[in-house]
């Protein structure tokens, strides 16, 4: 009988275990979980004991990961300790495989090499568990297969390039967890050789995003690129030269869709785009978030909108390259787009909204190109029956639409809500149910926090689109924990991540008036509109009742990531793999601390009585002023491990029209920004007469 959950197979194996004439058994979490696992016992294969392969198929066993790289081929089955069968007739969707571990041989078939590469991907699994627990394999039987085919992550480097070698290693990292596609957006990070003036200085070559391509394509994962058109084109028409493309001559947001040279630059944009990602069947146009009136041409935006879409697909089907639209602003301009956004809404108030409005639609009907990708993204909704609606009018007419979730949408620090995992969930399960082909996680770096933080939501993206529903979210965060660090880490008193979301949330605007972290650089005067108010002498003790609320908070943030520190410190001593990630969350916890610290300051010298007290109360400022200095280095230094913090002295940056904090500075001052404010109004503002009358014992 086949066992549907993993944690049933564990219970056997540990059962197993204890009879002392058995070879020792493990502990084993798969990620993604297998479609059916059935387990008989242990084997008396351990961990390093398979030397030897068998396989129908050419490959380099180097792209199998750590634990089957060394393993060498021999010419015969029965000489194998592992083999790899294709098999054509094999019952079983495309991408699957079957797995049967005996006392002393591992069998894997599938009908196409992708299988034969997952089949591989969920042994090196449990040969990683079993090295690390010192158990040998269990004896068992395996029949998986992914419910989605196209399992696609949007790698996004407008704002920032990782170093070279980090991409490779996050390659590898896909495609253990059974990722196959990659969308890559690049604005000007890739180095132009048909309009050089748009590549950044520090944009990789055409030739090295190939390297990568290829070395993705050897691990089944198909690159395809995203160049940004016919709205958030600001990497372009920021340039002086492009300024007479501009659909706005005061804006560099958005193409004029009536000029010819428009589409003569995009084109040679998407030439050298799909030169550096030769495997990719896809080429993603963009096109969300714009309205562009043609230099007041008197079309509609819909028309204008319609009217490059079908250019650029056009171009694409001509270069054998499947177009993708974010499909937004075409159901924005129909006025049928709120509904997607409203889960409150009952299916006959949406029927309501798509008969008043669907006309505005189908009467361009015929100008929606039929070889084109509809992406309908949301990030917060999926469920929606509005959601639902939309995808189903493209469905209808002939259209095919994809969704797109998001692992990090405008998030600063580190992604929220359980890394969206709510959100992924959904739409992976509506996209299974309506038989879609793929989904998209998005990974916005708008706001930039370290790639690192993405990887949970990666896996539990890897875990939704492969094998649905199939387990509950305390579980797949105990498969995240032991599959990325240790099995160690896989009880639930090792969880930290989702502790840390309160103080990252309260880290964002703590030390500022409302929600503006994000436009600080756009105000006239921050010191006074941006950020917090600070404590007089004229008014003792007011400031603090005041900010009663928030002082309140900020001492149960301090003990939360006190909490976190402990929790974290415990962790590192006990994982095995991927150490940095700990390193990149310690950093974060550690930052989210200080706002707190500086608010329970302020109101210590707020309440103080006297010089003496206010004296040591300033000090005590100080020393915080110094301990963020030494915080935001050791940041620095650990992010740049992976990171590249500086954008070039030469590189223009544009108008930030929607505010993304990791393009206001050319160094990494963008994240510390609120905090650097702070500590220059402190300075000028916080009772100057105190702090110059003893300023000899401020210095002592």
């Amino acid at each position: 009988m086949y066992l549907r959950t993993l944690f049933t197979a564990a219970f056997v194996i540990i059962l197993i275990s204890c009879n002392p004439s058995k070879p020792q058994a493990g502990d084993f979490k798969l990620l993604p979980i297998p479609q059916e696992y059935e387990i008989s016992g242990v084997s008396d294969i351990g961990p390093n004991d398979l030397k030897s392969f068998y396989s129908t198929l050419m490959f380099d066993p180097a792209t199998l990961g750590k634990n089957l790289k060394h393993i060498t081929p021999v010419d015969s089955p029965s000489k194998a300790q592992l083999t790899l069968i294709i098999d054509t007739g094999l019952d079983i969707p495309q991408q699957g495989y079957t797995m049967k571990i005996t006392d002393e041989t591992v069998a894997i078939s599938a009908k196409d090499d992708a299988g034969l590469f997952y089949g591989c991907m969920t042994l090196g699994q449990l040969l990683e568990d079993a090295e690390e627990q010192g158990a040998n394999l269990p004896r068992c039987q395996i029949k998986d297969y992914p419910l989605l085919a196209y399992r696609a992550v949007h790698l996004d480097v407008k704002h920032h390039l990782e170093k070279k070698e980090y991409y490779y290693q996050l390659i590898d990292k896909l495609a253990k967890y059974k990722v196959n596609a990659i969308i890559l957006e690049t604005e000007d990070k890739i180095k132009f050789q048909r309009r050089p003036l748009v590549a950044s200085e520090d944009a990789l070559s055409i030739a090295e995003w190939k390297a990568l391509s290829d070395y993705a394509q050897a691990r089944h994962i198909e690159i395809s690129p995203l160049v940004q058109g016919l709205g958030h084109a600001s990497y372009v028409l920021k340039h002086p030269e492009f300024y007479e493309l501009r659909d706005d001559p005061n804006s560099d947001w958005a193409f004029n869709p009536l000029d010819p040279e428009t589409y003569k630059v995009q084109f040679d944009l998407y030439l050298d785009a799909m030169e550096a990602t030769p495997h990719g069947k896809y080429l993603h146009v963009g096109g969300d978030e714009v309205h562009t009136t043609g230099r007041n041409s008197g079309k509609s935006a819909l028309e204008l909108q319609l009217l490059w879409l079908e250019k650029v697909s056009s171009f694409a089907a001509a270069h054998d390259r499947i177009p993708i639209f974010w499909d937004d602003m075409p159901l924005k301009q129909a006025d049928v787009y709120a509904p997607m956004f409203k889960p409150e809404m009952t299916q006959k108030e949406v029927d309501s909204v798509w008969r008043e409005n669907e006309h505005k639609l189908t009467a361009f009907l015929g100008q929606f190109p039929k070889n084109c990708i509809y992406m309908r993204w949301n990030y917060s909704s999926p469920e929606a029956l509005g959601n639902l609606k939309a995808m189903d009018w493209f469905r209808n007419n002939g259209l095919e639409v994809m969704g797109a979730t998001a692992g990090q949408t405008r998030w600063v620090l580190m992604p929220q809500q359980e890394s969206n995992m709510e959100n992924i969930k959904s739409f992976a399960l509506n996209s299974i149910e309506s038989g879609s082909q793929g989904l998209l996680l998005t990974l916005w770096d708008d706001d930039s926090p370290h790639f690192e933080l993405y990887n949970r939501g990666i896996l539990f993206f890897s875990e939704y689109t492969w094998a649905g529903d199939r387990r509950d979210k305390k579980s797949l965060k105990s498969a995240y924990r032991q599959r990325e660090f240790s099995h160690a880490l896989a009880d639930s008193s090792s969880a930290f991540i989702d502790q840390l979301e309160t103080p990252v949330a309260f880290w964002k605007n703590a030390l500022l008036k409302g929600n503006k972290r994000n436009y600080l650089k756009k105000m006239e005067n921050p010191l006074e509109d941006g950020v917090i108010d600070l404590p007089t002498k004229s008014s003792e003790g007011s400031w603090s009742e005041t900010y009663a609320p928030r002082l309140k908070e900020a001492a149960l943030i301090l003990h939360k990531t006190d909490s976190i520190r402990s929790i974290l410190k415990g962790n590192r001593s006990k994982t095995i793999r991927n150490a940095y990630t700990l390193e990149v969350y310690e950093q974060v916890n550690e930052m989210t601390a200080l706002p707190a610290k500086l608010l329970l300051a302020l109101s210590e010298y707020d309440r103080a009585k006297g010089t003496e007290t206010k004296v040591a109360a300033l000090k005590n400022l100080d020393s915080l002023r110094i301990d963020f200095q030494d915080r935001r280095a050791e940041l620095e230094r650990v992010y740049g491990q992976t990171r590249i913090l500086m954008k070039p002295e030469n590189y223009i940056l544009d108008q930030d029209h929607h505010a993304h904090l990791a393009n206001q500075s050319l160094n990494f001052d963008w994240q510390f920004y609120a905090e650097m404010l702070f500590f220059e109004k402190l300075e000028k503002k916080l009772d100057n007469a105190i702090y110059l009358e003893n300023e000899d014992a401020l210095k002592k």
